[in-house]
């Protein structure tokens, strides 16, 4: 049998320790996005936990403390931590936050919880669209006044959101979003129409093959915004 990963035995003690917080009370335990769907990249992908229990009193989630202490030592971001009612009614609030559950998840404990969750298009067309502008904004904030040599961590610091949006718009298509990041920005690219380029480029520098320079990643990242301009303006006149 093969050995256990650092993440998965992580995983396996969070679990162990969450089911003796909440004992009874816990629901299920699941594992999504891009650890669950196979593209999760070390140092720049977190582990997205959803923890559904009963209830979420404060004494609960203070006696957590110990559950956690492992799993954030070991670099990950605490969990997720809903009730069943609330997981059960907040589809149309986080609809592109529950489409990639649905999509990508491994259940670590309980029962599957996806017995009548459905996202509608109008609700995803909605959220995407404000994900989208707030992720234009945030990354034109970091470039204010900045210099070429930073360029470089500003593009791979915005990989991962900028994946989350093209996912999602494939998802408000109806369609199944590519596994790679690059085919996924080629998919998105094509229906809303820019240029793939330079969000290649940046899928490349993440993954280390090959690492830009300065002045490429200055080059990048001004066909990088232009992209992104265009998916705005699509999505704003996008009708499902």
């Amino acid at each position: 049998m093969p050995a256990k990963t650092d993440a998965e035995t992580a995983l396996a003690d969070l679990v162990k320790q969450l089911e003796h917080v909440w004992e009874r009370g816990l629901s299920a335990v699941l594992l999504y996005g891009s650890g669950a769907g196979g593209e999760h990249i070390a140092g720049r992908s977190d582990y997205n936990v959803l923890v559904l229990v009963d209830s979420a009193p404060l004494e609960k989630l203070r006696g957590a403390e110990a559950a956690l202490r492992g799993w954030r030592a070991a670099g990950h971001s605490p969990p997720q931590v809903m009730t069943v009612e609330e997981w059960r009614t907040g589809a149309d609030a986080f609809p592109m936050e529950y489409a990639d559950i649905l999509a990508r998840h491994r259940v670590l404990t309980g029962e599957p919880p996806f017995a009548g969750i459905a996202v509608r298009a109008t609700d995803l067309r909605l959220q995407l669209e404000h994900q989208a502008r707030s992720t234009l904004q945030r990354l034109r904030r970091r470039l204010l006044g900045t210099s070429a040599e930073a360029h470089r961590d500003v593009l791979a610091d915005s990989v991962r959101e900028v994946m989350i949006v093209f996912r999602a718009s494939e998802r408000l298509h109806g369609a199944t979003p590519p596994t790679e990041n690059d085919a996924l920005a080629n998919a998105v690219a094509g229906r809303v129409g820019f240029d793939p380029g330079p969000f290649l480029r940046a899928v490349q520098h993440v993954r280390s093959a090959p690492k830009l320079s300065a002045r490429e990643a200055t080059d990048v990242l001004s066909g990088y915004l232009v992209g992104l301009e265009r998916l705005v303006t699509y999505l704003d006149a996008y009708e499902a």
